[in-house]
């Protein structure tokens, strides 16, 4: 059995996983890898692998560095199914095709200045004909319930309570008259999420790959999260300014959504417009509709009890899709709220409205989510004087404020708290992905000081016998 972590190692994005057993070639995970424009392109376009050898795709998420080359997987002859939760199918496919309209659209905008520049244009990542037919290679399955998954493998499924549909993998594997049980943590949510349920606990696992991605790092609570944002909101509406918001189109902009309807019905906010101007983001929000069994408790209670009957709708929210409804909103000079993707600043109408607003310092951009390095998103939060948008030079007046809070990945303390559940001293072979190396290693010291006899950060590339 031999295992290879060809993205998320030493990274947080481009998660890809590739496991060797009896006889089967199993991928976990097949992410966008984020960072320099040009690298990330390079990455992406040239898988590590045979796509045709793979015989099956287990995918913990909808996040696009979990999911977002399959395209490039399919078109380069992967042939198997891809196993998700139901939510994750739902929530993949719109993913998958606003990629694909982006990466077209992105690139068409690239190929008219190279035009002016004599040089020769550039081809996306996929198309949405490509992206399209990858779709038919998904089968969305339930929780806790066991699938035969090839010849002596069987996988299940746990709430990872990271986002919508998202899943803890839980594979039986017989061998050469052994048993062994392989665990992917995907990535996991904190122990009390404001939507969804919290993560499942595992009792054991022989082989263990885990996320880091805020290991040494804790989160504040959300209840002081949710006091800084409606004073973001009250301070920029009383300059003048607009709150640009970059979130995931998954899970980041449902929670601050949410966040905001309980500030709006709590007068905690001024009466200002609310906008989640992401055609991705509203498709998205539909899904989630359709999705309650993933709801905690909680939210149950406030969709009854709201007015709306709706977490995701109120009267000061407006949801946009056209482009034109976009663009007008850089032409309006009064306050509001923009939350739009992506989350990191790299693609869609975010980078639009933050080359708008920018350069204003009435306005605030408010990052919410984990920056990876080499992004858009990470030089805001980073607060460096200029950053580039579209090829153009903007310097950086607007306020910049960053919440932790309303993160979706576990915290140092949860992650530990959550390992410890498996019996650590157990665990034969832990290996931390999706994390930073200061981060990995902050967690395998943890792990290993809480009796794991051999953690240790997975190497990018590096084929390790189990």
């Amino acid at each position: 059995m031999k295992l290879t972590s060809y993205g998320a190692a030493g990274t947080v994005t481009g998660s890809m996983h590739l496991l060797e057993a009896n006889g089967q070639r199993i991928l976990f995970d097949c992410g966008l890898y984020q960072g320099k424009r040009q690298e990330a392109y390079e990455r992406n376009r040239r898988l590590p692998f045979d796509a045709a050898s793979i015989d099956a795709v287990i995918l913990s998420h909808a996040h696009l560095d979990h999911v977002g080359n399959i395209p490039s997987l399919v078109k380069d002859g992967f042939r198997g199914l891809i196993t998700c939760t139901a939510a994750t199918s739902d929530l993949a496919k719109a993913m998958l095709m606003d990629s694909a309209k982006i990466q077209e659209s992105d690139t068409a905008y690239v190929n008219k200045k190279r035009r002016r520049q004599n040089l020769p244009p550039v081809e996306p990542l996929y198309t949405v004909e490509e992206a399209t037919a990858s779709l038919k290679h998904f089968a969305g399955v339930g929780y806790d319930s066991p699938i035969p998954l090839g010849d002596g493998l069987r996988l299940t499924f746990h709430d990872a309570g990271h986002i919508l549909g998202s899943a803890i993998s839980d594979l039986t594997i017989r061998e050469n008259g052994r048993v062994i049980r392989f665990a992917f943590s995907g990535d996991l949510g904190r122990p009390h999420p404001r939507i969804l349920r919290p993560p499942a606990t595992l009792d054991h696992a022989d082989v263990l790959v885990m996320e880091s991605t805020y290991g040494g790092r804790e989160h504040e609570p959300m209840e002081q999260s949710d006091e800084a944002l409606g004073r973001i909101v009250s301070e920029t509406a009383a300059r003048g300014g607009k709150v640009i918001i970059p979130a995931f189109a998954v899970g980041r902009t449902q929670e601050i959504v949410y966040a905001l309807h309980r500030l709006c019905e709590a007068n905690r906010i001024p009466a200002l417009p609310i906008y989640v101007d992401s055609p991705l983001a509203v498709n998205v929000t539909e899904v989630f509709r359709l999705h309650a069994e993933c709801f905690n408790a909680e939210t149950a209670r406030f969709i009854h009890d709201d007015q709306h009957h709706d977490a995701f709708g109120f009267n000061r929210l407006i949801y946009t899709r056209s482009v034109e409804e976009s663009k007008a909103l850089n032409d309006r000079r009064e306050p509001m709220v923009i939350i739009s993707a992506s989350g990191m600043a790299e693609a869609g109408r975010i980078q639009h409205h933050l080359a708008n607003n920018i350069g204003d310092p009435r306005s605030t951009i408010l990052i919410v989510g984990y920056q990876a390095e080499n992004t858009l998103g990470r030089r805001i939060a980073d607060r460096v004087e200029k950053v580039r948008i579209y090829g153009e030079e903007f310097r950086l007046r607007a306020q910049v404020e960053v919440l932790h809070g309303y993160s979706a990945h576990a915290g140092h303390s949860e992650l530990m708290d959550w390992a410890r559940a498996l019996n650590l001293p157990t665990v034969r072979d832990l290996f931390l992905v999706h994390g930073e190396p200061e981060a990995s290693a902050a967690l395998v010291k943890s792990l290993s000081e809480a009796g794991a006899p051999n953690a240790r950060a997975a190497q990018a590339g590096v084929i390790v016998e189990l």
